[in-house]
């Protein structure tokens, strides 16, 4: 395939904003998917291009928070194992369900996850007790709970799942918002990679495009990140609701 120049900027433009606002908040992919379905790609090669560009540049974002030691290896260890039982089910449940109406549920999950982050107690003291009264078996069975329902809603839907994990670890886990940023990150990562993988070895991904859109994808990552660690629940907690905002937007004109 052929792209102009002005399509070719336009790609890389939007793989950097979906970078800047994943490692931020997650929910990237309602910016870079469309962005390659507008260059014109298929749906599968899009899809799998996509998972190229957003696993490298979250591989980075991830490394960002780990150095930075913002990343809770143990919630996180065990968010992935039960994610991937989860994201099972969820493709299962998917199968029978028709599509309007399991639209009709998660935009509904959309306006509560906007309620449990707008209305949740700023008391930080009281938070971190909270956090800290949580026994290691609680973490352990939380974590796990979060990776499986998040998991679920992957499997069955997708979009801004990212995003729900950051909200989940701050109102179960009273995580700082940018721990459970962190934390969602390394979660994203291991979908993302499995995905990735799945998409190679049918020969879906179209190399010469997902290569240079994950440079920019890099860049979006990095200085996401970056501002992330240093503005923390003040960049934080916006950009999830503006990521929320526009996952809401989708499935109204999905549905419509």
């Amino acid at each position: 395939m052929e792209f102009t120049v002005n399509e070719l900027i336009t790609l890389f433009s939007l793989i950097f904003l979906a970078g800047f606002v994943d490692s931020i908040a997650g929910g990237g992919g309602l910016i870079s998917l469309p962005a390659y379905l507008f260059l014109g790609l298929p749906s599968h090669n899009a899809l799998a291009t996509n998972k190229l560009s957003s696993s490298i540049g979250t591989t980075l974002s991830t490394l960002r928070y780990a150095k930075g030691k913002f990343i809770v290896f143990e919630v996180a260890l065990f968010s992935v194992i039960f994610s991937f039982a989860g994201s099972f089910i969820g493709a299962n449940l998917a199968l029978l369900v028709s599509e309007n109406k399991l639209k009709v549920v998660i935009s509904i999950l959309i306006v509560m996850a906007a309620f449990l982050l707008l209305f949740r107690t700023n008391d930080r003291a009281k938070k971190l007790k909270q956090g800290a009264s949580l026994s290691k078996i609680k973490r352990i069975l939380i974590s796990s709970l979060i990776g499986f329902l998040v998991g679920m809603y992957d499997g069955f839907f997708g979009p801004g799942t990212g995003t729900f994990l950051i909200i989940l670890y701050i109102n179960f886990l009273f995580f700082e918002p940018v721990k459970a940023s962190g934390t969602a990150k390394i979660v994203n990562l291991a979908s993302n990679v499995s995905a990735l993988f799945a998409f190679i070895l049918e020969h879906k991904v179209i190399y010469s495009i997902g290569l240079p859109a994950a440079f920019f994808g890099i860049l979006g990552n990095w200085f996401g990140s970056g501002i992330a660690m240093k503005k923390g629940e003040r960049i934080i907690k916006p950009v999830i609701i503006i990521v929320l905002f526009l996952l809401f937007i989708k499935i109204l004109k999905d549905i419509v």
